[in-house]
């Protein structure tokens, strides 16, 4: 048995891990898009690193695009066996790869339209809306957490609750090779203990190999303030005091109902300034009634606040933006508002116009709320830039760049020391290290070894690694 990391491999994006038995079947987990790496991100999305005709089958781990992004090419290429995955990621994927889809057409549209004017051929987009749209069939609901669910003679896969966003999972498979079980578990992103929204990440059965993500291996989330004070204070200083625009780039999925769903409890403790705010995209529309929907997956604290309130996401002042006339109308607005728009990394999607239209001007503020990219456009303003580029214009950086750590759906090396709690590490043969930036995996990577596990690695993209 081997397995190839053709993504998520020394960097965070991309998911993308296939395992090989010795009888020639292939299992791939994930199956996504690179996203904010620069130049090369179009190359590395082309660039499977397989031939995708060849895959006996997949599981998915959650909804995220750099999860499920690349399906639709996967399925283009020659896939044509069953992709397993919970319910509610099922629900929340079928909408992000038509909206991945329409993102590819608008671009390769967009750039070809520039290069007809200077006599290049034409481009054509990864894949299209009818790609996605053929994608969905191949997809089969695996119902319950934490039961073994046999999907090949010689495969059973067994999801637990990975607490990241709605529907989220650990994949855990059991294979059978020469008459003795070989289990093997996939974290795909691991999400916080105590979150304010979705329960706890679940214990997982014992693993001979494990894969485990690690965005935050060398972080704490913990801020000086609780999150919800800290939007109160951006949402106050910019819209109140300074009269300006606070424009948050938000993932349509988990960040943004995380936010609406504090902003609800600040609204309902008599906390919340009045001032109007929009969420300015039809796909975050769109997932924030996928969540709704799922409410057996709220935590404790969520469900009783649903006694005495029937939408936690929603309250008085809010306003979902669909028309792409009604987006660019708020640009022309001189009233204080906070815009919440995808994508979160501000790589695409309307959020990249209101960043371009607002960051000129000291009373804005643009505030991160979670991991960006270091080469994305996110992550330029999160370290710091002075000047940036924005389809292809150049921009002061004059409005304030804020940051929330805390609001991230990913653990923190806490979070993942917990996650890794419920294994005997002597029984571990070997933990890989993926869906992390190189120097934070070794950091990570050191912690683990002080914690018990002999034998860790951090695989390179495209990289095969036998299982013995």
């Amino acid at each position: 048995m081997k397995i190839a990391f053709h993504g998520a491999a020394r960097t965070v994006t991309g998911s993308k891990h296939l395992i090989t038995l010795k009888n020639g079947k292939k299992i791939l987990l994930d199956c996504g898009l690179f996203q904010g790496m620069g130049k090369d991100t179009d190359a590395m999305n082309f660039d499977l690193g397989f031939d995708p005709a060849t895959v006996t089958m997949m599981v998915l781990s959650h909804a995220h695009i750099d999860h499920t992004g690349l399906i639709p090419l996967l399925v283009k290429r020659g896939f044509k066996g069953h992709i397993y995955c919970t319910p509610a990621t099922f629900d929340l994927t079928q909408i992000l790869l038509l909206d991945s889809a329409r993102i590819q057409e608008e671009d390769v549209k967009y750039t070809n339209k520039k290069r007809r004017k200077v006599g290049l051929p034409q481009e054509e987009p990864l894949y299209t809306v009818d790609d996605a749209k053929k994608s969905i069939a191949f997809f089969k609901k695996v119902k319950a957490y934490k039961q073994w669910y046999r999907i090949d003679d010689e495969v059973d896969v067994m999801f637990t609750d990975a607490g990241h966003i709605i529907g989220s999972a650990a994949v855990t498979l059991r294979i059978m090779e020469g008459g003795k079980p070989t289990v093997i578990t996939f974290s795909g992103d691991i999400g916080r203990y105590n979150d304010a929204i979705l329960k706890s990440p679940d214990t997982f059965p014992q693993a001979d190999f494990i894969l485990m993500e690690s965005t935050y291996g060398s972080s704490l989330h913990a801020e000086a303030a609780p999150t919800t004070d800290v939007l109160l204070r951006y949402i106050h200083d910019t819209c109140k005091v300074k009269k300006g625009k606070l424009i948050i780039p938000a993932f349509s999925v988990g960040r943004t109902q995380e936010i609406l769903y504090a902003l609800n409890k600040a609204q309902l403790d008599g906390k919340l300034p009045k001032v109007d705010i929009f969420v300015d995209s039809p796909l975050s529309m769109e997932a924030t009634e996928v969540v709704t929907s799922h409410p057996e997956l709220f935590n404790k604290s969520v469900a009783k606040l649903l006694q005495i309130d029937d939408d936690v996401f929603d309250f008085p002042g809010l306003h979902f933006i669909a028309s792409v006339d009604e987006s660019k109308n708020l640009n022309f607005r001189q009233e204080p508002c906070v815009i919440i728009s995808a994508s979160g990394m501000a790589e695409a999607g309307r959020v990249k116009h209101h960043i371009a239209n607002n960051i000129n001007d000291t009373r804005n503020t643009i505030l991160m709320v979670g991991y960006c990219e270091p080469q994305s456009l996110g992550g330029r303003l999160m370290r710091g830039a002075k000047e940036v580029s924005i389809y292809g214009t150049r921009y002061e950086v004059r409005a304030e760049v804020g940051s929330i750590r805390s609001m991230s759906a990913h653990g923190d090396y806490e979070d993942l020391s917990q996650w890794l709690s419920c294994q005997n590490p002597r029984e571990v043969k070997k933990l890989f290290l993926v869906h992390g930036e190189y120097e934070v995996q070794t950091i990570f990577r050191d912690w683990l070894l002080k914690k018990g596990f002999g034998d860790i690695e951090v695989p390179e993209r495209h990289s095969e690694i036998g299982l013995g």
